[in-house]
């Protein structure tokens, strides 16, 4: 989440009174966390809500799939916040020149260092969606999978070394390698794909919400369980926390299962999750405006939990 857009408080006024039963602005509040989208906290003389506004690297014809599939996650009861309808039927809005929906508030905080109690229920979130998505019709190509990193990798080019010295050369072997290993006839399904700490909210070792779904696709389940273990099992600099990365595993096996090939092949998966955040963290490091109301993240971050898989090639046996 961040602030990209801004919106006046007369025009968000007049944005609410398409709805009914969503009463009154009382206050706005832009969001810094996160990248995607321009986000902000409303409160309402009836409730509180999330508006999003949705940034160019977000296509509004994927919006449906999106929207879709929040709708067919929430029928099944999972945790998920589906997007409000105006009194029209309408989901998809525009608002400040941008696509916008008005989105239900979840309860629940996000979590900076997980415990394995709380990496154990949230792998058994995950599986719990791949489980809810065995029926979903959607689709969608992941536009930031593994065809699109050596391009990515090649748009940042030599500027990643004002980053730090020799980190081109350095993530241009790591991606060559990932290249020639990586799985290709493993199961797939609509993954989440982006399944971040702030991405799952948490009241104690429950888990109250699974939001974010802007980078849903169809990919490699197992895939989502490595990018998911590239995010919980280290603090935010990149230092493994104790016993989160096996309870992680251990919870969405329980919910969900993992195959014998899927797990042999998370190694790859988890460096190619590695380079993946690692080059989007490192464009945004490089291209976010000077006046944007987001945090950027530090893309040497990605880089250390890299390492770490190479030097612990056990971590998933």
């Amino acid at each position: 989440m961040a602030v990209y857009t801004q919106v006046s408080a007369e025009a968000l006024t007049a944005f609410l009174r398409r709805y009914d039963d969503v009463g009154e602005l009382v206050s706005a509040k832009g969001i810094a966390e996160g990248v995607e989208n321009s986000n902000y906290l409303v409160d309402t003389t009836t409730n509180r809500f999330i508006l999003t506004l949705y940034e160019k690297r977000v296509d509004a014809g994927d919006l449906p799939f999106f929207l879709d599939l929040l709708d067919h996650c929430a029928a099944r009861g999972l945790p998920v916040p589906p997007a409000i309808k105006d009194r029209d039927g309408i989901a998809i809005q525009q608002l400040e020149g941008r696509p916008a929906c008005l989105i239900r508030f979840l309860n629940g905080v996000s979590l900076t260092q997980p415990t394995p109690e709380q990496a154990a229920t949230a792998g058994a979130a995950l599986g719990d969606l791949h489980a809810a998505v065995a029926d979903f019709r959607g689709t969608r190509a992941n536009s930031l999978g593994i065809a699109d990193w050596r391009p990515l990798l090649e748009r940042c080019g030599s500027d990643l070394d004002r980053i730090a010295p020799g980190l081109f050369a350095r993530v241009d072997a790591a991606l060559a390698a990932v290249e020639t290993e990586w799985p290709h006839d493993l199961p797939a399904s609509v993954i989440h794909a982006d399944l971040f700490p702030d991405n799952v909210l948490t009241l104690g070792a429950q888990v109250t919400g699974l939001i974010d779904f802007y980078f849903a696709c169809r990919d490699l389940r197992a895939y989502d369980v490595a990018v998911m273990h590239t995010s919980w099992a280290f603090d935010p600099p990149g230092a493994p926390l104790d016993g989160v990365g096996p309870a992680l595993l251990t919870g969405y096996a329980q919910a969900f299962g993992l195959s014998d090939a899927e797990r042999a092949a998370l190694p790859v998966l988890a460096k190619g999750a590695c380079i993946r955040f690692l080059l989007t963290r490192a464009w945004d490091w490089l291209n976010t405006p000077a006046d944007a109301l987001v945090t950027r993240k530090d893309p040497l971050a990605y880089l250390r939990r890299l390492d770490w898989y190479d030097a612990h090639p056990e971590t998933f046996a």
